[in-house]
């Protein structure tokens, strides 16, 4: 049931190997500080990726919650995760405003109107597999390809964390990791269970602290320090422009008070050209595997059997990414980095889910709170999600020690080894025109067509001879 949950032991403690189960939660005020974690976890990228794309981050918050709601009741509440903004978009849709001549209204319009078809083929996607049922996913996507989906889902975020995070204030980031490290290890009661969190909290206050007492730090803001030769903004498109360290406060609380309290985001109806739906019609691709990735992992930590529900999920990612493009917002996916806060925490509830979605539309609405979490420093992001994106990849070499897989075999080895090394990259692969697939992408691309190709290729040499064909000396 999506709905109704039931009390673990006291609603207070989880015993040693203990979890709690989505059908379970703790005592609520519990339950509301799990939620408001996993709305700190999916922030960052939620509302970073937007901006890349040049859609409305409000929009793209608030709608995540109301996808997210969906996503629960459409799963029955089986499968506990966050839908926040796709990254797998980020290059179809920089091609399509390469192509249609830059980020104007009619372009947004283009852009997401070409993300709702895609969403529809991923939901068409889904009732495939729940239909043909979950041996197709077996076949298609075993242990060795879906251990190495979330292994380049997690490590394929690293150039996050290391090109945009952590230079912003690296001293900073490190202390973050550390606090975070600590609460989590040596705090086992709820405080522990939210070390994501209180690492976060603590990594914003110190950075507050730090500029009063050390003074402004210097380094690269991504998209916020282009200067020219002799150091001033650029002022204009097509001047030369260098990313370029300059002085400056660690928290910015600017952009705070200038927002109102109260307010909705910037909708928009989509627009359709089938030119621009064939630049994003690969990224359904990634989705699928990050969702089986997703469900799998899912299944790996509450150790449960969710596959029968694969095919809902990516259903549910479809109608997700369907309901929020239609008003002008961004793609949607399973999200890895509150799959590393369940790991962290064992509070595998879907009612803290329910909690997030709700938190995050409100947060859509009251651009005060979302410009405040906005706000978190770029250090202290990369001191948690360092953390956060290494437990997802090593989620998925629990895939594959639990199911034994060989990689010593090459047709495991090969593909697996060049996909993640992809991922991590991150590599570019130029197509046709401005289309690129990059990434996690690529990755999961090269992972599971070259799982596929090399085990048929080694299925094939090692046929035994039909009777009726000659048998054939060493000789000739």
């Amino acid at each position: 049931m999506a709905w109704g949950w039931t009390r673990h032991g006291d609603g207070k403690h989880l015993a040693p190997g203990e979890v709690v189960r989505p059908d379970e939660r703790l005592s609520w005020p519990r339950m509301v500080g799990f939620g408001a974690q996993h709305v700190i976890a999916m922030f960052g990228a939620t509302f970073v990726f937007p901006l890349v794309m040049g859609l409305d981050p409000n929009v793209a918050v608030m709608m995540s919650g109301v996808a997210t709601i969906l996503f629960l009741l459409i799963v029955k509440g089986k499968v506990p995760s966050y839908l926040g903004t796709s990254a797998s978009f980020v290059g179809g849709v920089l091609a399509i405003r390469a192509v249609m001549g830059g980020d104007t209204a009619g372009t947004d319009a283009i852009v997401t109107g070409a993300i709702l078809v895609a969403g529809f083929v991923l939901a068409l996607s889904g009732v495939a597999i729940h239909v043909l049922g979950v041996q197709i996913i077996h076949r298609i996507f075993p242990p060795v390809v879906t251990g190495a989906v979330v292994m380049l889902i997690g490590f394929g975020l690293a150039y996050v964390v290391a090109d945009v995070y952590w230079p912003q204030d690296h001293w900073v980031a490190l202390l973050t990791m550390v606090i975070t490290f600590l609460v989590i290890v040596l705090f086992k009661g709820f405080v522990g269970r939210i070390g994501v969190l209180v690492g976060l909290v603590a990594g914003f206050v110190l950075s507050w602290v730090l500029d009063r007492m050390v003074g402004p730090v210097t380094s690269v803001l991504p998209g916020a320090n282009l200067r020219d030769a002799a150091g001033a903004a650029c002022p204009a498109e097509g001047t030369y422009c260098v990313a370029t360290a300059f002085p400056h406060d660690r928290v910015n609380l600017g952009s705070v008070a200038d927002a109102a309290w109260v307010g909705l985001p910037n909708f928009h109806v989509p627009d359709f050209r089938m030119s621009a739906v064939l630049l994003v019609l690969p990224a359904v691709i990634a989705l699928i595997a990050e969702n089986i990735g997703h469900v799998k992992a899912v299944g790996e930590m509450t150790r449960t059997d969710v596959d029968p529900y694969v095919g809902r999920a990516v259903l549910a990612d479809g109608v997700g990414t369907m309901v929020t493009s239609a008003v002008g917002g961004s793609p949607t996916t399973t999200y890895a980095e509150n799959i590393g806060v369940m790991a962290a925490t064992k509070v595998y509830s879907t009612a803290a889910y329910y909690i997030a979605g709700v938190i995050a539309i409100l947060f859509g609405l009251i651009p005060k709170f979302g410009a405040l979490v906005a706000a978190t420093p770029g250090g202290v992001l990369g001191g948690v999600t360092v953390i956060l994106y290494g437990m997802i990849g090593l989620l998925g070499a629990k895939i594959w020690i639990e199911n034994r897989v060989n990689l010593a075999d090459p047709v495991n080895m090969v593909p697996v080894g060049a996909g993640i090394i992809l991922a991590i990259g991150p590599v570019q692969h130029h197509i046709a025109g401005e289309f690129t697939l990059e990434g996690i992408a690529l990755g999961t691309i090269v992972v599971l067509g070259g799982y596929h190709l090399l085990r048929a290729i080694a299925r094939q040499s090692t046929e035994p001879v039909r009777s009726d064909e000659p048998v054939r000396s060493d000789n000739g």
